[in-house]
């Protein structure tokens, strides 16, 4: 796999590359990564070398990891880009590797590299378009004419789309987006998928020992109910809205407390909106967890609040409903998608004051919140990653099929 993106960068390619990856290793697969260097990972340059990911430290396979040597990216602190100069030095790597198939998982310089590698080894690349750049491209580089913007991605997308032998979109959203381009592949669908090894309730005296150690460490958790939010702190989460509904929830209910957990470029404007707003009382930043952790602190939540507009796939959401936590989220991209509706909770539109009133809904009747937490249960089941990771092997097997098939055509054209 050929990623732009990997840990420690938290973001969804991340955890979609980690988690197929442990899922492919689990059937008895074979695996590498190949992503940039980042000065707090080890510099793994050796395909001998492996490690556990920080995301899953002790819970999955050893991956092998292929970090090639990178420069920061000047829009973005959190991203690098691999020396383009490694090009014949990765393909050598990936020689002694001998792959199948090349899966590609990002645009940018180590994608280049897969196209490369799939061209002079002679195999398939199967590309996932995972992120629709339009909505951050104005965050990365606010200064830039909106033509200018639509220019670039209008480059980096034909040519995403043109190079591989075939394409896989995580939602129906983005498979709608990719019919402007009129690509001759057909797109497959298929979402990430989500441990339930990892994501599942816990029993009652395990939740109530590991809240005494949350509260031991952040004491205003103490006796409240916990209303978590979890992912890159970000503008593009819409994170006012939180905040506005935060107002509202607070007026009716002084036994609540927000939990931020994730870090990002705005956690700081956060934190100064909680203190002028008043509300420094009701939030708890985590920063980042590691997702071993994450999945018990979930556990011990009483209500998962999404308010993100961009996400491609709104996979935390399947994580809360595996934990047995119902979910108030704004029903836009990608988690319309996943939630279809009031499924596992409520899903509303980008409003604060019906997002406050879902929340207070299953807050005040106990009734409701034990339906929507046994429907959360039952509905995250259908996005297990055992499920997905049997739909991308069917995928991976009949791209290196159609494969051989059309260059022995080719062959006899000759």
């Amino acid at each position: 796999m050929f990623t732009d993106s990997y840990w420690p960068r938290i973001n969804g390619v991340s955890v979609s590359v980690e988690s197929f990856s442990s899922a492919l290793i689990g059937l008895g697969h074979s695996v590498l990564i190949i992503c940039p260097y980042y000065p707090e990972s080890p510099l793994q340059t050796d395909i001998k070398k492996g490690g556990h990911s920080p995301a899953l430290s002790g819970s999955v396979p050893e991956h092998c990891i292929i970090r090639v040597p990178s420069l920061p990216l000047p829009i973005s602190k959190e991203d690098r880009l691999s020396k383009s100069h490694k090009l014949f030095w990765v393909s050598k790597q990936i020689d002694k590797f001998k792959p199948d198939i090349i899966h590609i998982q990002s645009e940018f310089v180590t994608a280049d590299f897969g196209y490369f590698c799939a061209r002079v080894h002679k195999i398939p690349s199967v590309y996932t378009y995972h992120t629709l750049w339009g909505d951050y491209m104005k965050n990365y580089i606010p200064w830039a004419p909106m033509f200018v913007l639509n220019f670039i991605l209008w480059m980096v997308e034909s040519n995403a789309f043109r190079r591989p032998y075939r394409i896989i979109v995580p939602s129906e959203i983005i498979l709608d987006y990719t019919k402007k381009y009129k690509s001759k592949k057909r797109p497959y669908l298929l979402p990430t998928g989500i441990d339930n090894k990892v994501f599942f309730p816990r029993a009652e005296d395990e939740n109530a020992e590991f809240r005494k150690s949350m509260e031991e460490s952040y004491p205003k958790l103490k006796d409240k109910k916990i209303l978590l939010f979890a992912g890159r702190i970000g503008k593009e989460k819409n994170l006012d809205l939180i905040l506005k509904a935060a107002q509202i929830i607070t007026k009716e209910r002084d036994d609540v407390v927000f939990l931020i957990v994730g870090s990002g470029p705005d956690i700081y404007w956060f934190e100064e909106e909680c203190e002028t707003l008043g509300l420094a009382e009701h939030f708890v930043f985590t920063g980042y967890v590691e997702h071993g952790l994450l999945a018990r602190i979930y556990c011990i939540s009483k209500i998962f609040i999404f308010s993100s507009t961009t996400e491609t796939q709104g996979l935390v959401t399947i994580e809360a409903m595996l934990s047995g936590i119902p979910v108030v989220a704004v029903g836009e991209r990608g988690t319309i998608n996943v939630m279809r509706g009031d499924n596992g909770g409520f899903m509303v539109p980008n409003d604060a004051d019906l997002f406050a009133g879902r929340t207070l809904d299953l807050l005040e009747d106990e009734a409701l919140y034990r339906k929507k937490a046994a429907d959360a249960l039952l509905y995250g089941k259908n996005w297990t990653m055992d499920i997905m990771v049997k739909r991308l092997l069917d995928i991976y097997t009949e791209a290196i099929a159609e494969y051989k098939k059309d260059r022995e055509h080719k062959k006899h054209l000759c």
